[in-house]
Protein backbone atom coordinates (compact mmCIF):
# COMPACT_ATOMS: atom_id res chain seq x y z
CA UNK A 1 0.00 0.00 0.00
CA UNK A 2 1.59 2.94 -1.07
CA UNK A 3 2.05 6.53 1.45
CA UNK A 4 -0.55 8.24 -0.44
CA UNK A 5 -3.35 5.68 0.16
CA UNK A 6 -2.44 5.39 3.80
CA UNK A 7 -2.94 8.99 4.31
CA UNK A 8 -6.08 8.69 2.31
CA UNK A 9 -7.41 5.79 4.73
CA UNK A 10 -6.12 7.51 7.76
CA UNK A 11 -8.33 11.05 6.61
CA UNK A 12 -11.73 8.84 6.24
CA UNK A 13 -11.34 7.55 9.56
CA UNK A 14 -11.18 10.46 11.47
CA UNK A 15 -14.05 11.98 9.36
CA UNK A 16 -15.79 9.01 10.02
CA UNK A 17 -15.02 9.29 13.85
CA UNK A 18 -15.58 12.88 13.89
CA UNK A 19 -18.67 12.59 12.13
CA UNK A 20 -19.15 9.84 14.56
CA UNK A 21 -18.87 12.75 17.86
CA UNK A 22 -22.78 14.15 16.40
CA UNK A 23 -24.80 13.43 19.16
CA UNK A 24 -28.55 11.25 18.44
CA UNK A 25 -31.25 13.61 17.99
CA UNK A 26 -33.62 13.90 20.76
CA UNK A 27 -37.40 13.19 20.56
CA UNK A 28 -37.90 16.93 20.77
CA UNK A 29 -34.91 17.57 18.16
CA UNK A 30 -36.29 14.97 15.71
CA UNK A 31 -40.08 16.12 15.74
CA UNK A 32 -38.23 18.70 13.23
CA UNK A 33 -36.13 16.70 11.13
CA UNK A 34 -37.04 16.08 7.72
CA UNK A 35 -33.55 14.06 6.30
CA UNK A 36 -32.28 11.51 9.25
CA UNK A 37 -30.28 9.20 7.31
CA UNK A 38 -25.97 8.67 7.56
CA UNK A 39 -25.71 9.33 3.87
CA UNK A 40 -27.73 11.44 1.96
CA UNK A 41 -26.83 12.40 -1.95
CA UNK A 42 -27.99 16.14 -2.83
CA UNK A 43 -27.81 15.64 -7.02
CA UNK A 44 -28.40 18.21 -9.44
CA UNK A 45 -27.85 20.91 -7.37
CA UNK A 46 -26.63 24.27 -7.90
CA UNK A 47 -23.58 25.14 -5.52
CA UNK A 48 -22.46 28.26 -4.21
CA UNK A 49 -19.77 26.67 -2.30
CA UNK A 50 -18.90 30.18 0.07
CA UNK A 51 -15.38 31.34 -1.37
CA UNK A 52 -16.24 33.82 -3.89
CA UNK A 53 -16.50 31.42 -6.42
CA UNK A 54 -18.99 31.11 -9.26
CA UNK A 55 -22.25 29.12 -8.38
CA UNK A 56 -21.88 25.50 -10.37
CA UNK A 57 -24.38 23.74 -11.94
CA UNK A 58 -25.73 20.19 -12.02
CA UNK A 59 -23.76 19.16 -8.83
CA UNK A 60 -24.02 16.34 -6.18
CA UNK A 61 -23.01 17.05 -3.05
CA UNK A 62 -22.32 13.49 -0.65
CA UNK A 63 -22.90 13.70 2.87
CA UNK A 64 -22.07 10.58 5.26
CA UNK A 65 -21.72 11.01 8.76
CA UNK A 66 -22.83 14.66 9.73
CA UNK A 67 -19.54 15.61 6.90
CA UNK A 68 -19.32 16.22 3.52
CA UNK A 69 -17.65 13.36 1.74
CA UNK A 70 -17.61 14.30 -2.15
CA UNK A 71 -18.55 17.15 -4.29
CA UNK A 72 -18.62 17.00 -7.84
CA UNK A 73 -20.07 17.23 -11.00
CA UNK A 74 -23.52 14.90 -11.31
CA UNK A 75 -22.22 13.43 -14.49
CA UNK A 76 -19.33 12.18 -12.75
CA UNK A 77 -20.03 11.73 -9.40
CA UNK A 78 -22.60 8.60 -8.53
CA UNK A 79 -24.27 8.63 -5.41
CA UNK A 80 -23.19 5.63 -3.15
CA UNK A 81 -26.18 2.77 -3.20
CA UNK A 82 -26.65 3.24 0.55
CA UNK A 83 -27.40 7.10 0.09
CA UNK A 84 -30.62 8.75 0.76
CA UNK A 85 -30.79 10.57 -2.85
CA UNK A 86 -32.40 14.29 -2.75
CA UNK A 87 -33.24 15.48 -6.43
CA UNK A 88 -32.74 19.14 -6.14
CA UNK A 89 -33.09 20.48 -9.92
CA UNK A 90 -34.14 24.26 -9.56
CA UNK A 91 -32.81 24.81 -6.19
CA UNK A 92 -29.32 26.14 -5.00
CA UNK A 93 -27.60 24.79 -1.90
CA UNK A 94 -24.90 27.19 0.00
CA UNK A 95 -22.71 26.95 3.50
CA UNK A 96 -24.61 27.37 6.52
CA UNK A 97 -24.76 31.26 7.26
CA UNK A 98 -23.05 31.87 10.01
CA UNK A 99 -24.30 35.06 11.95
CA UNK A 100 -21.50 37.59 13.89
CA UNK A 101 -24.23 39.66 15.83
CA UNK A 102 -27.28 37.48 16.65
CA UNK A 103 -28.90 37.76 20.23
CA UNK A 104 -31.34 35.49 21.93
CA UNK A 105 -33.03 38.64 23.54
CA UNK A 106 -35.83 40.71 22.34
CA UNK A 107 -35.82 44.50 22.86
CA UNK A 108 -38.70 46.48 22.34
CA UNK A 109 -41.84 46.49 24.56
CA UNK A 110 -45.10 48.39 24.36
CA UNK A 111 -44.93 49.77 28.13
CA UNK A 112 -43.86 53.01 28.33
CA UNK A 113 -45.17 56.09 29.95
CA UNK A 114 -46.99 59.01 27.97
CA UNK A 115 -43.93 60.02 26.47
CA UNK A 116 -42.61 56.94 25.08
CA UNK A 117 -39.41 56.78 27.92
CA UNK A 118 -38.86 53.85 29.67
CA UNK A 119 -40.76 52.89 33.27
CA UNK A 120 -38.80 52.29 36.46
CA UNK A 121 -36.11 50.83 36.55
CA UNK A 122 -35.54 51.19 32.63
CA UNK A 123 -35.38 49.09 29.72
CA UNK A 124 -36.22 45.76 30.38
CA UNK A 125 -35.14 42.94 27.69
CA UNK A 126 -37.03 39.49 27.17
CA UNK A 127 -34.95 36.28 26.47
CA UNK A 128 -36.37 34.36 23.83
CA UNK A 129 -34.74 31.00 24.20
CA UNK A 130 -36.61 29.52 22.80
CA UNK A 131 -38.43 31.08 20.09
CA UNK A 132 -34.60 32.62 18.81
CA UNK A 133 -32.80 29.56 17.89
CA UNK A 134 -35.34 27.64 16.22
CA UNK A 135 -35.91 31.20 13.64
CA UNK A 136 -32.02 31.20 13.16
CA UNK A 137 -32.38 27.37 12.13
CA UNK A 138 -34.63 27.65 10.40
CA UNK A 139 -33.35 30.28 7.97
CA UNK A 140 -30.38 28.76 7.35
CA UNK A 141 -28.24 30.55 10.17
CA UNK A 142 -26.29 27.28 11.49
CA UNK A 143 -23.92 28.75 13.84
CA UNK A 144 -23.88 32.28 15.63
CA UNK A 145 -22.01 34.49 17.94
CA UNK A 146 -24.57 35.82 20.75
CA UNK A 147 -22.63 39.58 20.80
CA UNK A 148 -23.56 40.58 23.73
CA UNK A 149 -25.60 38.63 26.61
CA UNK A 150 -28.42 39.88 29.20
CA UNK A 151 -28.65 36.00 30.36
CA UNK A 152 -25.60 34.64 30.36
CA UNK A 153 -25.85 31.43 32.07
CA UNK A 154 -29.31 31.16 30.30
CA UNK A 155 -27.26 31.33 26.78
CA UNK A 156 -24.56 29.01 28.06
CA UNK A 157 -27.43 26.82 28.99
CA UNK A 158 -29.23 26.54 25.34
CA UNK A 159 -26.06 25.72 23.80
CA UNK A 160 -25.41 22.80 26.24
CA UNK A 161 -28.92 21.86 25.05
CA UNK A 162 -28.32 22.87 21.69
CA UNK A 163 -24.71 20.89 21.32
CA UNK A 164 -26.29 17.58 23.29
CA UNK A 165 -28.81 17.34 20.51
CA UNK A 166 -31.38 18.35 23.14
CA UNK A 167 -33.26 21.04 21.11
CA UNK A 168 -32.99 22.61 17.77
CA UNK A 169 -30.45 25.70 17.16
CA UNK A 170 -27.46 27.03 15.68
CA UNK A 171 -24.30 26.01 17.07
CA UNK A 172 -23.20 28.79 19.57
CA UNK A 173 -20.36 31.24 20.57
CA UNK A 174 -21.42 32.50 23.75
CA UNK A 175 -20.60 36.47 23.96
CA UNK A 176 -20.24 37.30 27.58
CA UNK A 177 -22.39 40.22 29.98
CA UNK A 178 -21.67 43.51 28.17
CA UNK A 179 -18.75 44.85 28.89
CA UNK A 180 -20.09 48.05 30.06
CA UNK A 181 -19.64 51.23 32.21
CA UNK A 182 -21.00 53.26 34.73
CA UNK A 183 -25.52 53.93 33.99
CA UNK A 184 -25.70 51.26 31.72
CA UNK A 185 -28.98 51.42 29.59
CA UNK A 186 -30.80 48.82 31.14
CA UNK A 187 -30.28 47.35 34.68
CA UNK A 188 -29.64 43.99 32.80
CA UNK A 189 -26.45 45.44 32.48
CA UNK A 190 -23.08 45.36 34.99
CA UNK A 191 -21.29 48.00 35.37
CA UNK A 192 -17.30 47.89 35.28
CA UNK A 193 -15.34 49.52 38.46
CA UNK A 194 -12.53 50.07 37.26
CA UNK A 195 -9.45 47.69 35.24
CA UNK A 196 -9.19 45.16 38.05
CA UNK A 197 -12.80 44.54 37.80
CA UNK A 198 -12.77 44.38 34.37
CA UNK A 199 -9.90 41.99 34.39
CA UNK A 200 -11.63 39.70 37.14
CA UNK A 201 -15.14 39.81 34.75
CA UNK A 202 -13.40 38.51 31.73
CA UNK A 203 -11.44 36.03 34.04
CA UNK A 204 -14.85 35.03 35.41
CA UNK A 205 -17.13 34.27 32.69
CA UNK A 206 -14.21 32.99 30.52
CA UNK A 207 -14.08 30.18 33.42
CA UNK A 208 -17.92 29.93 32.87
CA UNK A 209 -17.78 28.63 29.48
CA UNK A 210 -18.20 32.06 27.24
CA UNK A 211 -15.87 32.74 24.37
CA UNK A 212 -15.77 36.02 23.26
CA UNK A 213 -16.59 39.66 24.85
CA UNK A 214 -18.33 43.08 24.02
CA UNK A 215 -17.57 46.19 25.02
CA UNK A 216 -20.55 48.73 24.91
CA UNK A 217 -21.44 52.48 24.54
CA UNK A 218 -20.53 54.04 28.52
CA UNK A 219 -17.23 52.03 28.95
CA UNK A 220 -14.07 53.43 29.82
CA UNK A 221 -10.14 53.14 27.83
CA UNK A 222 -8.57 51.89 30.94
CA UNK A 223 -11.45 49.32 31.90
CA UNK A 224 -11.43 47.92 28.11
CA UNK A 225 -7.91 47.85 27.81
CA UNK A 226 -7.70 45.32 30.99
CA UNK A 227 -11.06 43.41 29.57
CA UNK A 228 -8.65 42.89 26.02
CA UNK A 229 -5.67 42.24 27.85
CA UNK A 230 -7.27 39.26 29.69
CA UNK A 231 -9.77 38.25 27.04
CA UNK A 232 -6.01 37.83 24.78
CA UNK A 233 -4.60 36.02 27.80
CA UNK A 234 -7.38 33.14 27.34
CA UNK A 235 -7.40 33.27 23.62
CA UNK A 236 -10.45 34.97 23.33
CA UNK A 237 -11.37 37.97 21.37
CA UNK A 238 -13.21 41.22 22.30
CA UNK A 239 -15.87 43.45 19.85
CA UNK A 240 -17.12 46.40 20.64
CA UNK A 241 -20.45 48.76 20.06
CA UNK A 242 -18.43 52.12 21.53
CA UNK A 243 -19.48 55.91 21.89
CA UNK A 244 -17.66 56.82 24.61
CA UNK A 245 -14.27 55.30 23.01
CA UNK A 246 -13.77 55.88 19.54
CA UNK A 247 -12.64 53.61 17.05
CA UNK A 248 -8.78 55.08 16.60
CA UNK A 249 -8.25 54.50 20.97
CA UNK A 250 -10.02 51.13 20.62
CA UNK A 251 -7.45 49.74 17.94
CA UNK A 252 -4.79 50.84 19.70
CA UNK A 253 -6.19 49.46 22.81
CA UNK A 254 -6.08 45.91 20.67
CA UNK A 255 -9.74 45.93 19.95
CA UNK A 256 -10.52 42.93 17.42
CA UNK A 257 -13.73 43.98 15.50
CA UNK A 258 -16.27 46.90 15.70
CA UNK A 259 -19.96 46.07 15.33
CA UNK A 260 -22.55 48.08 13.19
CA UNK A 261 -19.75 50.05 11.61
CA UNK A 262 -18.64 53.24 12.09
CA UNK A 263 -21.07 55.57 11.30
CA UNK A 264 -23.19 54.50 13.85
CA UNK A 265 -20.81 53.93 16.57
CA UNK A 266 -17.16 55.85 15.38
CA UNK A 267 -17.06 59.18 17.87
CA UNK A 268 -13.82 60.82 16.69
CA UNK A 269 -15.14 62.83 14.42
CA UNK A 270 -18.05 64.54 16.94
CA UNK A 271 -17.31 68.16 18.11
CA UNK A 272 -16.14 68.93 21.44
CA UNK A 273 -16.07 65.21 22.22
CA UNK A 274 -14.90 64.76 25.84
CA UNK A 275 -12.63 61.57 26.56
CA UNK A 276 -14.47 58.45 28.47
CA UNK A 277 -17.42 60.18 27.64
CA UNK A 278 -20.19 59.35 25.04
CA UNK A 279 -21.37 62.00 22.83
CA UNK A 280 -25.48 62.34 22.05
CA UNK A 281 -26.26 60.35 18.99
CA UNK A 282 -27.41 62.80 17.19
CA UNK A 283 -24.06 64.49 17.34
CA UNK A 284 -21.99 61.51 16.84
CA UNK A 285 -24.07 59.94 13.60
CA UNK A 286 -24.31 64.00 12.31
CA UNK A 287 -20.59 63.92 12.66
CA UNK A 288 -20.32 61.14 10.11
CA UNK A 289 -22.67 63.09 7.87
CA UNK A 290 -20.26 65.77 6.98
CA UNK A 291 -17.08 63.39 6.22
CA UNK A 292 -16.60 62.06 2.71
CA UNK A 293 -15.91 58.08 3.13
CA UNK A 294 -13.67 58.70 -0.16
CA UNK A 295 -11.44 61.45 2.11
CA UNK A 296 -8.38 61.18 4.17
CA UNK A 297 -10.02 61.20 7.39
CA UNK A 298 -12.43 57.97 6.54
CA UNK A 299 -10.03 56.52 4.00
CA UNK A 300 -6.98 56.82 7.11
CA UNK A 301 -9.05 54.76 9.17
CA UNK A 302 -9.84 52.11 7.05
CA UNK A 303 -6.12 52.12 6.70
CA UNK A 304 -5.50 51.46 10.21
CA UNK A 305 -8.29 49.07 10.78
CA UNK A 306 -6.42 46.77 7.61
CA UNK A 307 -3.23 47.05 9.07
CA UNK A 308 -4.34 46.04 12.49
CA UNK A 309 -6.50 43.21 11.37
CA UNK A 310 -9.70 44.53 13.01
CA UNK A 311 -12.65 43.60 11.66
CA UNK A 312 -15.97 44.93 11.08
CA UNK A 313 -19.18 43.76 11.20
CA UNK A 314 -22.00 44.77 9.17
CA UNK A 315 -25.64 45.19 10.83
CA UNK A 316 -27.64 47.27 8.12
CA UNK A 317 -31.30 45.61 8.95
CA UNK A 318 -31.53 47.48 12.61
CA UNK A 319 -30.66 50.90 11.29
CA UNK A 320 -32.56 50.04 7.98
CA UNK A 321 -35.82 50.74 10.71
CA UNK A 322 -35.10 54.38 10.89
CA UNK A 323 -35.85 54.71 6.81
CA UNK A 324 -39.32 55.40 6.10
CA UNK A 325 -41.62 52.82 4.29
CA UNK A 326 -38.50 49.84 4.99
CA UNK A 327 -38.12 46.70 5.35
CA UNK A 328 -40.62 45.61 3.53
CA UNK A 329 -43.70 44.01 5.78
CA UNK A 330 -43.45 40.38 5.58
CA UNK A 331 -46.24 38.06 6.63
CA UNK A 332 -43.60 35.34 8.21
CA UNK A 333 -42.49 37.93 10.44
CA UNK A 334 -45.94 39.12 12.04
CA UNK A 335 -46.96 35.54 12.49
CA UNK A 336 -44.06 34.84 14.88
CA UNK A 337 -44.47 37.88 16.67
CA UNK A 338 -46.23 37.82 20.02
CA UNK A 339 -49.66 39.88 19.95
CA UNK A 340 -48.13 42.80 22.24
CA UNK A 341 -44.85 42.58 20.11
CA UNK A 342 -46.67 43.22 16.78
CA UNK A 343 -48.49 45.70 18.29
CA UNK A 344 -45.83 47.75 19.84
CA UNK A 345 -43.69 46.94 16.49
CA UNK A 346 -46.49 48.29 13.81
CA UNK A 347 -47.00 51.71 16.73
CA UNK A 348 -42.99 52.66 16.39
CA UNK A 349 -42.94 51.86 12.47
CA UNK A 350 -46.22 54.45 12.30
CA UNK A 351 -43.62 56.85 13.98
CA UNK A 352 -41.02 57.00 11.53
CA UNK A 353 -40.56 60.20 9.89
CA UNK A 354 -41.94 60.05 6.47
CA UNK A 355 -39.26 62.66 4.87
CA UNK A 356 -37.61 61.06 1.64
CA UNK A 357 -33.61 61.21 1.88
CA UNK A 358 -34.04 61.91 5.06
CA UNK A 359 -31.23 61.32 7.85
CA UNK A 360 -31.92 57.76 8.20
CA UNK A 361 -31.63 57.13 5.15
CA UNK A 362 -28.65 59.38 4.46
CA UNK A 363 -26.70 57.29 7.25
CA UNK A 364 -27.46 54.08 5.88
CA UNK A 365 -26.21 55.00 2.50
CA UNK A 366 -23.35 56.82 4.38
CA UNK A 367 -22.51 53.58 6.01
CA UNK A 368 -23.15 51.19 2.64
CA UNK A 369 -20.38 53.29 1.11
CA UNK A 370 -17.95 52.98 4.43
CA UNK A 371 -18.61 49.11 3.72
CA UNK A 372 -17.51 48.55 0.45
CA UNK A 373 -14.53 50.83 0.94
CA UNK A 374 -13.38 48.65 3.64
CA UNK A 375 -13.90 45.36 1.81
CA UNK A 376 -11.98 46.91 -1.47
CA UNK A 377 -9.02 47.66 0.91
CA UNK A 378 -8.77 44.09 2.26
CA UNK A 379 -10.77 44.63 5.29
CA UNK A 380 -12.43 41.71 7.02
CA UNK A 381 -16.43 42.32 7.18
CA UNK A 382 -18.94 40.17 8.95
CA UNK A 383 -22.61 40.45 8.90
CA UNK A 384 -24.83 40.20 11.80
CA UNK A 385 -28.81 41.12 11.44
CA UNK A 386 -28.71 42.91 15.10
CA UNK A 387 -32.35 41.85 16.24
CA UNK A 388 -32.66 44.89 18.04
CA UNK A 389 -34.19 48.49 17.93
CA UNK A 390 -37.87 49.16 17.46
CA UNK A 391 -38.57 45.24 17.24
CA UNK A 392 -38.95 45.14 13.59
CA UNK A 393 -35.42 42.76 13.03
CA UNK A 394 -36.34 38.76 14.00
CA UNK A 395 -33.52 36.32 14.44
CA UNK A 396 -32.93 34.62 10.92
CA UNK A 397 -35.58 37.13 9.00
CA UNK A 398 -32.90 39.59 9.86
CA UNK A 399 -30.21 37.41 8.54
CA UNK A 400 -31.60 36.97 5.53
CA UNK A 401 -32.35 40.79 4.96
CA UNK A 402 -28.33 41.92 5.67
CA UNK A 403 -28.05 40.02 3.06
CA UNK A 404 -30.23 41.53 0.96
CA UNK A 405 -29.30 45.05 2.31
CA UNK A 406 -25.36 44.06 1.54
CA UNK A 407 -25.90 43.82 -2.28
CA UNK A 408 -28.25 46.79 -2.09
CA UNK A 409 -25.15 48.55 -1.03
CA UNK A 410 -23.36 47.42 -3.91
CA UNK A 411 -21.43 43.92 -3.20
CA UNK A 412 -22.36 40.93 -5.76
CA UNK A 413 -24.50 38.23 -3.90
CA UNK A 414 -21.29 35.66 -4.26
CA UNK A 415 -19.44 38.51 -2.28
CA UNK A 416 -22.39 38.91 0.16
CA UNK A 417 -22.81 35.13 0.58
CA UNK A 418 -18.89 34.82 1.21
CA UNK A 419 -18.85 37.63 3.73
CA UNK A 420 -22.30 35.75 5.67
CA UNK A 421 -20.03 32.34 5.96
CA UNK A 422 -16.36 32.04 5.02
CA UNK A 423 -15.48 35.45 6.36
CA UNK A 424 -17.95 34.62 9.44
CA UNK A 425 -16.51 31.27 9.70
CA UNK A 426 -12.40 32.74 9.60
CA UNK A 427 -13.36 34.86 12.95
CA UNK A 428 -14.33 32.63 14.88
CA UNK A 429 -11.27 30.19 13.66
CA UNK A 430 -13.28 27.52 12.05
CA UNK A 431 -12.83 28.19 8.05
CA UNK A 432 -11.56 24.52 8.72
CA UNK A 433 -14.92 22.92 9.91
CA UNK A 434 -16.96 25.22 8.25
CA UNK A 435 -17.96 28.48 6.20
CA UNK A 436 -17.13 26.76 2.94
CA UNK A 437 -18.49 23.59 0.65
CA UNK A 438 -15.48 21.33 0.47
CA UNK A 439 -14.96 17.41 1.68
CA UNK A 440 -13.85 16.99 4.91
CA UNK A 441 -15.97 20.02 6.31
CA UNK A 442 -18.97 19.56 8.87
CA UNK A 443 -22.18 19.38 6.71
CA UNK A 444 -23.67 22.14 7.96
CA UNK A 445 -25.53 23.64 4.49
CA UNK A 446 -28.71 25.23 3.56
CA UNK A 447 -30.74 24.20 0.54
CA UNK A 448 -33.07 27.27 -0.84
CA UNK A 449 -35.42 27.48 -4.16
CA UNK A 450 -33.88 29.41 -7.28
CA UNK A 451 -30.96 31.22 -7.23
CA UNK A 452 -29.76 33.83 -5.07
CA UNK A 453 -26.68 34.54 -7.21
CA UNK A 454 -29.27 35.93 -9.38
CA UNK A 455 -31.75 37.48 -7.08
CA UNK A 456 -30.69 37.42 -3.72
CA UNK A 457 -34.06 37.03 -2.38
CA UNK A 458 -34.58 33.76 -2.98
CA UNK A 459 -32.02 33.22 0.26
CA UNK A 460 -35.59 33.48 1.67
CA UNK A 461 -36.51 30.53 0.28
CA UNK A 462 -35.67 28.12 2.41
CA UNK A 463 -36.31 24.57 1.65
CA UNK A 464 -34.26 21.87 4.23
CA UNK A 465 -31.54 23.14 6.63
CA UNK A 466 -28.78 20.96 7.14
CA UNK A 467 -26.81 20.77 10.45
CA UNK A 468 -23.85 18.23 11.34
CA UNK A 469 -25.73 15.99 8.17
CA UNK A 470 -29.36 16.45 10.10
CA UNK A 471 -32.05 17.99 7.71
CA UNK A 472 -34.54 20.19 9.63
CA UNK A 473 -37.40 21.02 8.22
CA UNK A 474 -37.83 25.24 8.18
CA UNK A 475 -41.57 24.91 8.47
CA UNK A 476 -41.89 22.98 11.59
CA UNK A 477 -39.62 25.48 12.80
CA UNK A 478 -41.63 28.03 12.17
CA UNK A 479 -44.62 26.89 12.83
CA UNK A 480 -42.93 26.15 16.41
CA UNK A 481 -42.31 29.63 17.10
CA UNK A 482 -45.69 31.40 15.53
CA UNK A 483 -47.05 33.99 18.40
CA UNK A 484 -43.72 33.48 20.69
CA UNK A 485 -41.31 36.26 19.76
CA UNK A 486 -40.78 38.63 22.67
CA UNK A 487 -42.71 36.00 25.38
CA UNK A 488 -39.89 32.80 25.10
Amino acid sequence: MSSRSRITILLAALALRLGAQVPTPSAELRQYLKVEAPVVALVHVRVVDGTGAPAREDQTLILRNGRIEALGASTTLVAPKEALVLDLAGHTVLPGLVGMHNHLFYTHSIHSDEKGGALAPGRLFAEIAYSAPRLYLACGVTTIRTTGSLEPYTDLNVKRQIDAGLMPGPKMDVTGPYLEGLEPMTPQMYALRGPEDARRFVDFWADAGVTSFKAYMNIRRPDLGAAIQAAHARGLKVTGHLGSITWPEAVALGIDNFEHGPVYTDTEFTPGKKPDQGPSVAASWGSWLKVDVAGPEVQGLIRELVAKKVAVTSTLPVFELGVPGRPPLQARMLAAMSAESKASYLAARAKVPTAPNGRAEQLLRKEMAFERAFVQAGGQLLAGPDPTGMGGVLPGFGDHRELELLVEAGFTPLEAIRIYTANGAAFLGRLDRIGTLEPGKQADLVVVKGDPTRKIEDIENVVTVFKDGLGYDPAKLLDSVRGHVGIR
